[in-house]
């Protein structure tokens, strides 16, 4: 996966090098680029996937993947009120990577709260709390596209790295 990264930005240079500094590229030399570009992603987002789903089947989850790519399973379910956009939520958490390697916890962080819809965290976690009610306990596995991307959180995310909620809903409100 990293040969993939490192072709991408040495095509990137060499296409960017090989021109005057005067010399804009053409409309043709980007719809090339961006195809390739568009390609390599789709391997990408095709081989975390897999990743994911060896992980899910390793150990037994029964686990639904939504058409974003995010996988999700309520393992208890709760009573009370239903996520919606525009509501906040307060959620007990643990976010770590497929390694096992815990990066954060509402045990150290506090829990994490937020308005839904209004994009304060990954994609994926805004996704996955949609499924969810007041009182539900659930795991959400996020790729990297709908986690912290190509670069990670300049924390304890590595770059392009698969994570995994395990949380409960502890309140919704409007």
């Amino acid at each position: 996966m990293n040969y993939l990264i490192s072709l991408i930005v040495f095509s990137i240079i060499f296409i960017m090098g090989c021109r005057s500094e005067n010399k804009k590229p053409t409309y043709r030399e980007v719809k090339e680029l961006q195809k390739e570009l568009v390609d390599v992603n789709k391997v990408l987002v095709q081989k975390d996937r897999e990743k994911i789903k060896a992980y899910v089947l390793r150990r037994g989850w029964d686990m639904v993947e939504t058409d974003a790519g995010l996988w999700y399973q309520i393992y208890k379910e709760g009573s009370g009120e239903k996520a919606a956009t525009g509501k906040d939520i307060a959620l007990n958490y643990e976010l770590y990577l497929l390694d096992g390697t815990i990066c954060y916890a509402s045990d150290s962080t506090g829990l994490k709260e937020f308005t839904i819809g209004k994009g304060s965290v990954e994609t994926g976690l805004e996704i996955g709390v949609l499924y969810l009610q007041e009182g539900d306990q659930a795991r959400l596995i996020l790729p990297p596209h709908l986690a912290h991307g190509l670069v990670g959180d300049d924390a304890c995310i590595p770059a392009r790295s698969v994570v995994i909620y395990d949380l409960e809903v502890v309140k919704i409100s409007n």
